[in-house]
């Protein structure tokens, strides 16, 4: 069992930055692949990066490449989401969650956190 806790969120001007944490229980997270999604209001829940246990794998949607930054830290219990550059388009609840295997599947993702909320003003 793991247990997803996000924080992070806010509210940012265009071009600003954020940097998105989701803390997990249990003392398997280190085996697990670790994805962060996002759902704007109307639209379905859509992968934006997902890492790998050892984090030497790494995904990114397209319309995030080169400005987000997934990153994780085994030892903390802990992945991060590094956002740069932000557009009003990346307004969204964001959700961390985790996987038994190397994917990027929403429903392959057996744990999800509660979401936190970035909003991009223009």
């Amino acid at each position: 069992q793991v247990q997803l806790v996000e924080s992070g969120g806010g509210l940012v001007q265009a071009g600003g930055s954020l940097r998105l944490a989701c803390a997990a229980s249990g003392r398997t997270f280190s085996s697990y692949t670790m994805g962060w999604f996002r759902q704007a209001p109307g639209k379905e829940r859509d992968i934006v990066a997902s890492i790998s246990w050892s984090g030497l794998s790494t995904y990114y949607t397209d319309s995030v490449k080169g400005r987000f930054a997934i990153s994780r830290d085994n030892a903390k219990n802990t992945v991060y989401l590094q956002m740069n550059r932000l557009k009003p388009e990346d307004t969204a609840v964001y959700y961390c969650a985790a996987a038994g295997h190397y994917t990027v599947r929403p429903g392959a993702y057996n744990y999800w956190g509660q979401g936190t909320q970035v909003t991009v003003s223009s």
